[in-house]
């Protein structure tokens, strides 16, 4: 499909009517650091998001999945330095006294307040902190908070994520724009609220759009983006992803998949989520080189996504990409213990390397590794060469059937046990 949309400034606050800022309450050891961030719509919002199917869900998690029952919402209130999981009674009971304040001092009802948390788990909320630190969220709301908001949510992240697209719906332009942060415990499993270091992501637009429109739309993105990123195989007890559509860019309310403008919509939010995600992935924690994996050919999307996701998360693979070694028989590893059903004398997997993104193609340098389950005899020279490129990516082809997804993760290095081995000091 061609693209429809085009990239604008103005971040989280780019859509009409949205209002956003980052204060520092005290909740991160580095003094003066932004820790609190609240996005606010100006008036009462469509709502829809997805939640981490991990058993262990965090407070912020239990109270979103009630809150967003209604499919309204007005406001998105989070904390960083903190990440209220296994944190019992009274971590519900703070995740709900922040959702009473917030609502209190925006004046609005508390059922229209969403929260999420990152962090460390199992450490109470300093409450003493967070209650002044939300009246001074809401007084510092503006058109120009989208920056500050962006770096409020931020961890181990080493720089901040977020994009804003503009398109045309019924010749009206509506835009939507979106905010993450995640580098570490990444492996995002989620789904649609009330079915079922952390990835956190909002998203805001102004497009007219039913509930059920809206969720459908953020579902497909969401298992099209994040829920197709790793960089540790560790899912959060913290993932969310929400998203509010005020309706104030006045386009022919979006009802269905059938609607008049459902198509171009659903293309700008997958453009949104996935580039959100690829920048999840480029910081991950000591990451070196952004890997995409590309399984061709499978049975099904499932069992695709089962060998993807099962070479991503394999310490082996990882640390051979690190260390630029071509070292194929460990992927082959991976595909067979994956639990997918494979004919090892079929399998075909191809090295390519670009300075570049690889999506592109663009000076892309392709090599064989193994045809029909054997090496090629292929130079080692040329192949440590392309696992030097910043961005690697590795195309495995079943030839079982005629399904395929693509998997984006990184190589795993000794800066991210360095980071994680001293996470909490």
């Amino acid at each position: 499909m061609m693209k429809t949309y085009k990239r604008i400034n103005g971040g989280i606050t780019a859509p009409h009517g949205f209002l956003a800022s980052g204060i520092s309450c005290g909740l991160k050891k580095k003094q003066d650091a932004k820790d609190l961030m609240l996005i606010y719509s100006e008036v009462p919002a469509v709502a829809a998001g997805t939640v981490t199917t991990n058993l262990v869900k965090a407070a912020p998690v239990l109270v979103d999945i009630e809150q967003l029952k209604s499919g309204t919402a007005q406001a998105v209130l989070a904390n960083s330095g903190n990440a209220n999981a296994c944190t019992g009674k009274s971590g519900l009971q703070n995740a709900w006294e922040m959702v009473k304040l917030t609502a209190k001092y925006l004046q609005i009802p508390a059922s229209s307040v969403l929260i999420a948390s990152t962090g460390v788990i199992g450490q109470p909320l300093n409450m003493d902190k967070i209650r002044p630190g939300i009246k001074r969220a809401v007084e510092s709301l503006s058109t120009t908070g989208a920056n500050d908001a962006m770096y409020a949510i931020m961890t181990t992240d080493t720089f901040p994520k977020e994009i804003a697209l503009e398109l045309m719906i019924t010749g009206k332009p509506v835009r939507i724009a979106g905010i993450a942060k995640g580098a570490g415990m990444i492996a995002p499993n989620m789904t649609i609220t009330g079915k079922h270091a952390t990835m956190l992501c909002f998203l805001t637009t102004d497009c007219a759009i039913s509930k059920s429109a809206l969720s459908t739309a953020l579902q497909e993105a969401v298992s099209q983006s994040f829920n197709c990123i790793t960089v540790d195989g560790d899912t959060s007890t913290n993932d969310t992803v929400l998203i509010l559509a005020n309706g104030l860019a006045g386009n022919n309310k979006i009802n269905s998949r059938s609607s008049a403008g459902f198509s171009a919509f659903q293309s700008a939010l997958n453009y949104v989520c996935a580039e959100l995600a690829r920048l999840i992935v480029q910081d991950g924690e000591g990451a070196t080189k952004f890997v995409e994996i590309q399984i061709k050919n499978a049975r099904t999307v499932k069992e695709a996504k089962q060998i993807g996701f099962t070479i991503a998360n394999s310490p082996l693979v990882k640390t051979a990409l690190f260390g630029n070694d071509a070292n194929w028989g460990r992927i082959m590893a991976a595909i067979g213990r994956s639990g997918v059903a494979i004919n090892p004398e079929k399998i075909d997997i191809v090295l390519a390397g670009s300075k570049q993104r690889v999506s592109s193609r663009t000076g892309e340098t392709q090599l064989p590794l193994v045809i029909n389950g054997q090496g090629t005899g292929f130079n080692e020279q040329k192949a440590k060469e392309i696992l030097q490129s910043p961005e690697i990516k590795l195309v495995i082809d079943l030839h079982l059937g005629k399904a395929g997804i693509t998997v984006q993760t990184c190589d795993l290095s000794f800066d991210y046990i360095k980071i994680n081995a001293s996470y909490r000091s």
